[in-house]
């Protein structure tokens, strides 16, 4: 049977069409304040969506095992020495297929099974795929963890000092996905310097902020860094990996074939999209929105009696602690969630109440200031989520509601919105 290459997605699947369309009207009729989302431009949604989807290439460029790469090693080539130069990297794999694979690849390129990292606990702002033991990275690997000082949010270095020089762990993880301030990556060096471990950064929330300017650099001082290349770097959702080239091998061989078969060339040009873009005087501009954004909404929501874990924020991202408001996390996200502006439930430091629960939320403020919103929308922003939380009955939420509206039709999201789900 031959295929029908003209037929669109409505036309074969109205079903997906529909949701599809759905999910467009809920980016853009709410606010979307998950720090770990963002909106990526229409070219990179372009190129992800292309029919590049149909090329096998498993390999690298110029050392493929399929024939009829020679395109798709440019597009690949492309986006490697665009991230390359993005980040002054020596080395770059672009084929992870997100940075949870990302680090796993890392991992298995540098320890054995068994061995020990030391990373940040998950309760404290780190991640998941850093250790935990519901995770695979908890069961091949041995995993301590280090975390912030309860009383003040920050990371303790000396504790960190402590912990590596007692546990003498043979990688060092910095990063995480809750912390909002700017990790000091040269004490990171010292310590893994000093115990003789490898030190690797993973700052898949952060990339967008380095790129742009707005946050220090790991490269100069980690052996490998990972990311995603969403979050802040408003990319495709996928991973890479950089590193010293001494590590080049290793990493590549445990990318493919280690952990991965054929990489998604569509993606890969999407992500050498989102570089292209990254490296242009806009992005830094705004990257320093971003971060400018977060401060001024943790101000205005600590001013409304919140408090925010470490007193404030550096970066794109801010962890609320609800206890004096007397709610719970679960129950923030549910009552945000009827007022249209998006958050999630996230512990706190030595959090009393479980995961599922949790005393907090955390906040970021990178598609919001994609849509072109500044600090003045930022302080209206946090007026909704007091609002909305402060009085969670139908008529109030619904007046909120109207609130998100009109902020959101001030900021119009991808106009041509039939072209996008058509």
């Amino acid at each position: 049977m031959t295929l029908d290459h003209t037929a669109r997605l409505n036309d074969v699947d109205p079903e997906i069409s529909d949701l599809i369309a759905r999910e467009l009207r809920r980016q853009q009729e709410g606010l979307e304040l998950i720090a770990s989302e963002n909106f990526a431009s229409r070219a990179v949604l372009e190129a992800s969506g292309t029919l590049l989807t149909n090329k096998y290439a498993e390999g690298y460029p110029s050392r493929r095992y399929y024939g009829g790469c020679e395109i798709v090693d440019q597009i690949e080539q492309l986006a490697i020495d665009r991230v390359k130069r993005l980040f002054e990297a020596e080395h770059a794999n672009v084929q992870p297929h997100s940075g949870a694979q990302a680090n796993f690849a890392a991992f298995m390129a540098l320890l054995e099974p068994g061995e020990l990292l030391l990373a940040m606990s998950l309760p404290h702002g780190g991640h998941l795929s850093h250790g935990h033991p519901v995770n695979h990275s908890g069961k091949i690997w041995r995993a301590v963890h280090y975390g912030v000082n309860p009383a003040t949010g920050w990371i303790d270095y000396d504790e960190v000092r402590e912990v590596a020089r007692r546990e003498r762990p043979r990688l060092i993880i910095a990063g995480g996905s809750a912390y909002s301030r700017i990790l000091d990556f040269k004490i990171f060096r010292e310590i893994a310097d000093e115990i003789e471990a490898v030190l690797l950064v993973d700052m898949a929330h952060f990339a967008g902020l380095v790129a742009g300017g707005a946050h220090p650099s790991p490269v100069p001082h980690a052996h490998v860094v990972t990311s995603t290349t969403h979050k802040t770097l408003r990319g495709p959702r996928s991973g890479i990996i950089l590193c010293r080239k001494e590590l080049a091998k290793a990493i590549d061989r445990s990318v493919f074939p280690g952990t991965q078969g054929g990489p998604m060339q569509h993606v890969i040009a999407a992500k050498a999209v989102a570089f292209e873009e990254a490296l242009t005087p806009e992005f830094r501009e705004y990257a320093q929105a971003v971060v400018g954004n977060a401060k001024t909404l943790s101000k205005e929501l600590a001013g409304r009696g919140y408090a925010i874990v470490s007193g404030g924020t550096d970066t794109h991202l801010l962890l609320v602690d609800l206890r004096p408001k007397g709610l719970t996390g679960k129950d923030a996200e549910a009552i945000l969630g009827r007022a249209s502006i998006t958050v999630n439930k996230n512990t706190i430091p030595d959090d009393p109440q479980s995961p599922f629960v949790t005393s907090g939320i955390r906040l970021g403020t990178p598609a919001l200031t994609t849509r072109g919103m500044g600090p003045v929308e930022m302080v209206r922003v946090a007026a909704l989520i007091d609002r909305a939380l402060a009085e969670p009955d139908d008529d109030n939420l619904a007046n909120v509601r109207k609130g998100v509206h009109e902020l959101t039709e001030a900021f119009p999201l991808y106009r041509n919105h039939v072209e996008i789900v058509a």
